[in-house]
């Protein structure tokens, strides 16, 4: 199997290794020594690593323009306000969201899914309302809607997925019903990298009158995304993933829909007036954001858009497919190894098991050659049990990666096998 080498070039240019190294040389991180050997990162799905630009973003912040924000008419205040507008702005875009307003920002995915949970779930799911969840999904969308069903007497509907770790349309298709309120869908496993067909999803659950969410934590980073395309009533990501920093994410949402939901929390700037008779809330976004923001997470997230989109999402995406599909024939060649998803659409991840050796054990002796992978069940435990495993080994990708460090994983998993002979 022949693999060509890639380059990342300038703003539109594919990804080659000349510019694989450049942008390698904007993260301080990957200079690090791990038990005197370099620093093999591939736990990307769990949290991506953060370039200087980013870092400097920052740091920028932090001196030249922290003040809390919307309630104050100094410099600080109006310039923090304005910046932190700005990067709603370039999430709207990212997501290509017809509306600013239309995008809340939150502590990550799992904020943005609870948000949606208590804000349209509590209002519009009732008892005997089915929710349709996926058996791909991670417990961050799993969870939320099991607490909606015991408190208002709704039941989960579960997808299944065939051996390759792809979901059964069909059987999607066959879900529905007149009870059939709510969609809940990963646009990308985190555990498999299965890529799901959400766009032929969202319009099957649209024809039925079924508003849908999309948990895309998995797919902003590798891919471009389009709200508008897709068609999708809410979609949900974190910023750690995607070269930002942890404790801010978004939610995007049609605005009549967030229009008419009840907000997530109760405080300051959610509100328009109050009085110990009533509340009026305040529009959206505002309603969804009560107290201090995430001010300098959110500026910072904005920083790593640019940065994401200055390298180009399609660049990304080409460049680690191939990087998937290299690794999937390097380490599929391994006798005793087994990959476990093998969608014919995945993302950037690689979950694995090596026969004889428990995946702690696996992830604990390519520590000591400096390679960070992931082990465990990924928060995803019925993934795991459909393919009864109680964890798998998980290398994910990011476009700063190498085939070389590929390599390397390869050259750690037969040092597994060796030591466990």
């Amino acid at each position: 199997m022949k693999m060509e080498r890639m380059s990342v070039a300038g703003t539109h240019g594919a990804i080659d290794q000349a510019r694989v190294d450049r942008i390698r040389a904007d993260f301080p991180i990957l200079k690090l020594q791990i038990s005197g050997k370099p620093l093999v990162y591939l736990d990307n799905a769990a949290s991506s690593q953060m370039p200087q630009q980013v870092i400097d973003r920052i740091v920028r912040y932090q001196t030249e323009e922290h003040s809390n924000i919307h309630r104050a008419v100094h410099y600080l205040s109006e310039l923090a306000t304005k910046e932190y507008e700005e990067a709603r702005v370039k999430v709207q875009h990212f997501l290509n969201a017809k509306e600013s307003r239309e995008i809340i920002f939150t502590r990550g995915t799992t904020e943005a899914i609870n948000l949606v949970m208590h804000g349209y779930g509590r209002a519009f799911i009732g008892k005997g309302d089915e929710i349709i969840l996926s058996g791909l999904e991670h417990h961050s969308n799993i969870v939320p809607w099991q607490m909606l069903a015991e408190e208002k007497g709704a039941v989960i509907r579960v997808i299944p997925m065939n051996d390759s770790g792809e979901l059964l349309i069909d059987e999607f298709k066959a879900l529905f019903n007149e009870n059939t309120k709510f969609l809940a869908l990963s646009h990308v496993s985190n555990a498999l990298g299965t890529v799901n067909p959400v766009k032929e999803m969202v319009a099957f659950a649209h024809g039925k009158g079924v508003p849908v969410l999309l948990d895309g934590a998995q797919a902003v980073p590798h891919q471009a995304i389009d709200v508008q395309d897709l068609d999708c009533d809410f979609y949900a990501f974190s910023g750690h993933k995607m070269c930002g920093p942890t404790g801010i994410g978004a939610l995007y949402g049609k605005a009549h829909l967030l229009e008419k939901m009840q907000p997530y929390q109760g405080g300051g700037d959610m509100i328009l007036s109050v009085t110990f008779a009533k509340t009026v809330y305040n529009v959206i976004p505002a309603k969804f954001e009560a107290g201090t923001p995430p001010i300098m997470a959110a500026i910072v997230l904005g920083a790593a858009i640019d940065y994401l989109n200055e390298i180009g999402l399609d660049n990304i995406e080409a460049y680690e497919h191939e990087l998937l599909e290299y690794a999937t024939h390097q380490v599929s060649s391994i006798p005793g190894v087994r990959i476990i998803g093998t969608a014919a659409k995945k993302a950037a991840v690689l979950s694995f098991e090596i026969e004889g050796v428990h995946p702690h054990d696996v992830g604990t002796i390519l520590n000591s050659e400096g390679i960070a992978i992931r082990t465990g069940h990924h928060c995803a435990q019925p993934v795991m049990d459909r393919f009864h495993v109680p964890a798998t080994a998980r290398a994910s990708f990011a476009f700063y990666n190498t085939r070389e460090e590929i390599d390397k994983l390869v050259a750690g998993i037969r040092k597994v096998q060796e030591m466990f002979t």
